[in-house]
């Protein structure tokens, strides 16, 4: 019985995929740097859908100054940076789904933290997604075959998320997914920067 009524309750959540909003005049930040100045080995450190490894204290350059935002992105892998305040709705909505780790952003005051999603779930729905590609025999990558190379109009299978409010996809990690109370607390404490896709 409570299976049964946990199972519907996943059919009617709703996700959304979490994006910059890329407002003009919005400031760039660079990758992330440690004390030394060196970036992490691996770009993708803090997008991966695991926790990230210690660094000790982090610094954001900035690349294209502009208005500061509550929510923006960092590097190539394009890394959530929120402010103390968003960082303070995912720690109390979402604490087992995230990590927040503290980053000086050069010149800026204010207090900022990456946030990183600690969670993969293996959940894009191929049927209902726009367009999946896959990578295939022919495009001689052996070590990506199977995975997917693009996705386009992101679909998620709800079922399979399981307790999950904070998350990246399995095969597509470079899109970041939230639960509509995260949503709905977000648009009520009016965060800059953010924009929200259903999937």
């Amino acid at each position: 019985m409570i299976v049964v009524g946990m199972t519907a309750m996943q059919k009617h959540a709703r996700y959304f995929r979490l994006k910059p909003d890329m407002l003009n005049g919005r400031w760039s930040l660079g990758e992330p740097l440690d004390r030394q100045g060196r970036e992490p080995d691996d770009f993708r450190e803090f997008t991966s859908g695991r926790p990230a490894q210690p660094f000790g204290r982090l610094t954001l350059p900035i690349d294209e100054p502009g208005r500061r935002l509550d929510y923006s992105t960092a590097g190539a892998a394009l890394t959530p940076v929120v402010h103390v305040r968003v960082a303070t709705l995912f720690a109390e909505l979402a604490p087992d789904d995230v990590q927040l780790i503290p980053v000086d952003i050069e010149g800026c005051p204010d207090e900022y933290l990456l946030l990183v999603a600690t969670r993969l779930v293996r959940c894009i729905d191929d049927k209902a997604s726009e367009e999946v590609l896959l990578w295939k025999p022919e495009d001689e990558r052996p070590d990506l075959e199977g995975q997917y190379r693009s996705v386009y109009g992101l679909r998620i299978d709800r079922t399979k998320v399981g307790d999950a409010k904070v998350f990246r996809p399995w095969g597509w990690t470079v899109a970041l997914i939230v639960s509509e109370d995260i949503k709905t607390a977000m648009d009520r404490a009016k965060v800059s920067g953010a924009k929200f896709e259903e999937v």
